[in-house]
């Protein structure tokens, strides 16, 4: 072989979205909120864009009365824009390249700011602005509460705190010309009083380690050093979490019922103290769908009433059509502009109907559900609802993400609907999530005495039908986040 450079030819295919596609891929993910504000900047930035006003709507629907019992006109297409296929580009799943501007001049955008909140380090700093400490105190309180994680725990050890501490001070003091030999540099006794007075604010368990520490200080703060419940924490944490009754019984003298007592006790303490604190933001859902009951049907609305309903503006069309006026970079822009304009208007009443295809499909499909409760959700996928619908699978995947449906059953996530199965005795398929339902439900109505094992699961769902394996129950036992069968077992 020789190196070299050489020039050779090769024909090869490459796929090029035109950017409008990805504008219509984009409004199909947007959840009803954003959409609303992207709708908003494009009102902004678009001259060709207008409201539709009630008085429009009206003179539409006459217009629509009067043309009834007309023969239908072949419909006229702006050379400038085109014929836009949305069959195709749907099914292809995008995968093919295919009134007055000074009314809303006044209007502005802004993007939403957050709000500053008060946390835990707020909340303890308060604490400790109350108490009487020294500069050098405070300084050392501050790094300790620095080092306290959302959930209240402290995230490193005091010899790491009191290291980090000292290196601060010993570099400042360099910086400021003093001598290093001669600082005062924080000691072990220093760090672990301050970690007492950080434990002793509240809430309870704050500046603990570890779970143990945490439960130990809520029950100290409770005033119950002597009881069991403490005993119980402090000398036999291992078998306390994993539930050896019998084991602590014997230690301790006591009954299994008064161990068992003991622990429910313990169980009704925060296991994680700072989480009331958080600065966790909260999630308001708007339903982008409607489903109703009506006349013993159920029928699928779009929860679009807030949305804006956009129209080509009249005045802004009258200029674009003297195209003696404009030439060159002023041509293109109103060129450009009437396009987009054009494509955006269909794009979103696109997306109206093909979430409104996807969710009548889905109702048609889950009606057991909407009657009867989730045990009889039928298992459904992504690419069933694209062959019924004729559409491709990554567009049905967008219409579903991030959005919300108001049902007579609460409001729920569009992917909700759709899980694996398993198959029954009598050749039908059953949702996992249904069966995860029924799971929930066997366990709630147990003996406490004695608990189901997962075993006894298995022959229950197969006696009504559902063939599942013992590893499958286990699985799903654990996502629904219960305990085995020996955990469970009351005294």
């Amino acid at each position: 072989m020789k190196p070299g450079l050489n020039q050779s030819t090769q024909v090869r295919q490459e796929l090029k979205i035109n950017p409008r596609l990805y504008q219509a891929m984009d409004l199909l993910y947007m959840p009803l909120l954003d959409l609303q504000q992207h709708l908003k900047q494009e009102l902004l930035n678009n001259p060709f864009l207008d409201l539709v006003e009630a008085e429009d709507e009206e003179e539409e629907e006459q217009q629509e009365g009067e043309a009834e019992g007309e023969e239908p006109q072949p419909e006229q297409t702006d050379d400038r824009t085109g014929e836009i296929d949305w069959e195709e580009i749907l099914l292809d799943g995008f995968d093919t390249a295919g009134g007055r501007r000074e009314e809303h001049e006044e209007k502005e955008y802004f993007e939403p700011v957050t709000v500053a909140t008060r946390d835990l380090s707020d909340h303890l700093r308060d604490q400790v602005s109350l108490l009487e400490l020294t500069p050098r105190q405070i300084l050392l309180a501050d790094e300790f509460i620095g080092n306290i994680s959302e959930d209240g725990y402290l995230a490193c050890g005091v010899e790491d705190i009191l290291r980090t501490l000292n290196e601060l001070v010993t570099k400042a003091a360099e910086e400021a010309g003093r001598d290093v030999d001669d600082l005062p540099l924080y000691n072990p006794d220093e760090g672990q009083k301050m970690l007492d007075t950080i434990q002793s604010l509240d809430p309870p368990g704050v500046g603990a380690q570890d779970l143990r520490e945490c439960l130990l200080l809520q029950l100290k703060e409770a005033g119950l050093e002597q009881s069991v419940p403490y005993r119980l924490v402090r000398d036999c944490f291992e078998e306390l979490i994993n539930h050896r009754w019998s084991e602590i019984s014997k230690r301790f003298g006591i009954s299994a019922i008064d161990v068992q007592k003991a622990a429910d006790e313990i169980a009704k303490l925060d296991p994680k103290p700072g989480l009331q604190y958080s600065t966790r933001d909260e999630n308001y859902i708007i339903p982008d769908l409607i489903v109703d009951k009506i006349d013993d049907r159920y029928h699928v609305f779009l929860n679009d009433a807030n949305l804006p309903r956009l129209k080509l503006s009249r005045a802004y069309q009258e200029i674009a059509r003297d195209k003696k006026k404009f030439d060159g970079e002023n041509k293109e822009f109103i060129s450009n502009k009437l396009n987009s304009a054009n494509w955006m208007i269909q794009a979103i009443e696109q997306r109206r109907q093909t979430m409104l295809k996807v969710m009548n499909y889905i109702v048609e499909r889950q009606r057991d559900f909407f009657e009867k409760g989730i045990q009889q959700l039928k298992p459904l996928t992504l690419r069933e609802v694209a062959e019924v619908i004729n559409m491709h699978e990554s567009t049905v995947s967008r219409v579903t993400n991030e959005k919300f449906v108001q049902t007579p059953r609460g409001v729920l996530p569009l992917k909700f609907f759709f899980s694996s199965g398993l198959a029954t005795a009598d050749g039908e398929d059953v949702s996992a999530r249904g069966i995860k339902a029924q799971l929930q439900k066997l366990v709630q109505e147990e003996d406490p005495k004695h608990p189901l094992t997962d075993q006894a699961i298995v022959n229950i769902l197969r006696e009504s039908g559902v063939q599942i394996a013992r590893r499958t129950v286990a699985k799903y036992r654990d996502q629904l986040g219960v305990l085995s069968a020996r955990m469970r077992k009351r005294v």
